[in-house]
């Protein structure tokens, strides 16, 4: 359906979908910040066109399309501005894995996001940010020099949006923590990315330093060109197209997907729909997920938004190869806990050695993919995971190896 507005997941407070730069709740504060705007969607479902480019074949269900719209953009500047801004994105394959097949005794698919822009899923998210950007820039509804954006990542998120920043000629602030590869730092700087390293501080509440840099950096005045829902809802538009694409293509009876931040999972399951039951995975190694999901057994649902702090406290000393999902927090747990809720899924929970296999066993496809973005597949080789029989499976290989 067509996108009509905002709505937080904790609050309820609306926000029209002609507002420029809604990037978080109007009620969230630098003391709260456990608000996520959701997309609020009326209507039937526009239909999906022909072309490879996904944010061209759904541009109408897409939520910067309705904000361009609502201020006049005709229907041809909506498409010669995707193809300016997203023009290199395009539908990426979806097929049944006879290997994998044949290893898991099971029916599975995989849907191969490493040839997409950045080499993951991630640069889906932040066009939709961008494509909003640029769409409000065009209208003439911003004025004055570009801010900087800014993103707290060290792998492909921060490769995402430094290749769409560096294709945009938009500066872009990274922050990154002590630990980042230096591969990945190189990569950054090759793509014009400013790069600040972020050791924890004294001084520092509990998380990720990296994310606290990022948000005294927005506060200072840079966009949020974030893949975190709290901190721009506007990343929950373009990410839903994978869910789109797996769903029109052949529907599979569950996909399992790797979980960091959870913007991934809460975006491809919206796009799946409930009939689709969606699974996660996460390492034992940082698993807070999988730990809310356990404490908020027996509340009423209504009760679980209320809870934010009580439930999704900050994981400590994440540790796993899979180094791009160790995030301290699932940041949109709300929506990763509503696809489950909808669909029947379940937080899965692997440890060290199922995520080194299952890296093996996806290596021997072929696809040139990293742990972080085979870190699905390990959701098949534990117990609560495995294929039932006749079970067509997908899992989601986003991540190339760098």
């Amino acid at each position: 359906m067509p996108v009509v507005g905002w709505r937080c997941a904790v609050c309820a407070t609306t926000v029209d979908v002609a507002t420029p730069h809604a990037f978080t709740c109007p009620r969230a504060t630098p003391t709260d910040r456990h608000h996520v705007l959701h997309p609020l969607t009326a209507g039937s479902e526009p239909p999906r066109s022909d072309d490879d480019n996904p944010f061209l074949a759904y541009g109408p269900r897409l939520a910067w399309w309705a904000f361009a719209r609502a201020h006049g953009m005709t229907e041809d500047g909506c498409v010669a501005l995707t193809h300016e801004v997203a023009g290199d994105f395009g539908v990426t394959p979806f097929g049944r894995s006879a290997d994998l097949s044949g290893a898991l005794g099971a029916d599975i698919w995989v849907k191969d996001e490493t040839g997409n822009v950045g080499g993951s899923h991630k640069g889906r998210h932040l066009a939709g940010i961008l494509l909003h950007l640029r769409a409000a820039e065009a209208l003439r509804l911003t004025s004055g020099p570009r801010h900087p954006l800014a993103i707290a990542s060290c792998g492909n998120a921060a490769i995402a949006a430094a290749t769409l920043a560096q294709a945009a000629e938009w500066p872009l602030r990274v922050f990154v923590p002590d630990w980042a590869s230096a591969g990945v730092l190189s990569l950054l700087e090759r793509l014009g990315a400013e790069i600040t390293v972020c050791p924890r501080q004294r001084e520092d509440p509990p998380g990720d330093p990296s994310v606290h840099r990022f948000r005294e950096a927005v506060a200072a005045g840079a966009i949020p060109f974030s893949v975190q829902g709290p901190e721009n809802g506007l990343c929950l538009d373009g990410g839903r197209t994978t869910g789109w694409e797996i769903a029109d293509d052949a529907r599979p009876d569950r996909v399992v997907v790797q979980v960091g931040g959870g913007a991934f999972a809460t975006c491809a399951g919206w796009g799946l729909g409930p009939a689709t039951r969606l699974d996660t995975v996460q390492a034992t190694g940082a698993a807070p997920l999988a730990r809310a999901w356990a404490a908020a057994a027996g509340m009423a649902e209504g009760d679980v938004p209320g809870r934010w702090g009580e439930l999704t406290t900050p994981w400590p000393d994440p540790y796993s190869v899979a180094d791009g999902i160790l995030d301290d927090e699932t940041y949109d747990w709300l929506g990763v806990f509503d696809v489950m809720r909808a669909s029947g899924g379940r937080p899965l929970v692997a440890p060290e050695e199922a995520i080194v296999e299952a890296h093996r066993l996806a290596a021997s496809t072929g696809v040139r993919v990293s742990p972080t973005g085979s870190a699905g597949l390990a959701g098949l080789l534990v117990p609560d995971g495995r294929p039932a029989k006749g079970e067509r499976v997908a899992v989601v290989f986003s991540g190339v190896a760098r």
